[in-house]
């Protein structure tokens, strides 16, 4: 199988923090499953880091040494991403997320989230 990260999801990771169930934390650790962030992650967080909405306690080349460190493969955003988005009803209102969303469908990937908003569309997921 091959996992798509939420942004949320991913910085609990990088974080450990006790949110992130033990299950997404093997599956994310595990270098034998494929596991992806979106571009569109990245993004998110530069902003949060640029408007002082997000203390990740290490710089952004920190963060990128880490994605590497733990094989985590970036997903580019490309043509089919946003005719997927362009097709997606409106149950999510956070861009970012629906990017995702878009990109899990398309890639046919497995989303990890707590995001309850997520089961309003056709899209795989779990947590916990």
């Amino acid at each position: 199988m091959a996992y798509l990260l939420d942004t949320h999801a991913f910085l609990w990771f990088v974080s450990g923090d006790k949110l992130l169930p033990e299950s997404a934390k093997r599956i994310i650790g595990n270098i034998d499953e494929s596991c992806f962030l979106s571009a569109a992650s990245l993004w998110e967080i530069t902003i949060k880091l640029q408007n002082n909405k997000l203390d990740l306690g290490l710089s952004l080349k920190e963060l990128f040494d880490f994605i590497d460190r733990n094989q985590i493969e970036i997903i580019p955003i490309n043509y089919e991403h946003l005719l997927q988005l362009s097709k997606l009803p409106s149950h999510h209102n956070d861009p970012f997320d629906r990017l995702i969303i878009a990109q899990a469908i398309s890639e046919e990937l497995i989303i990890i989230t707590r995001d309850k908003l997520f089961k309003n569309y056709k899209v795989k997921q779990i947590w916990g």
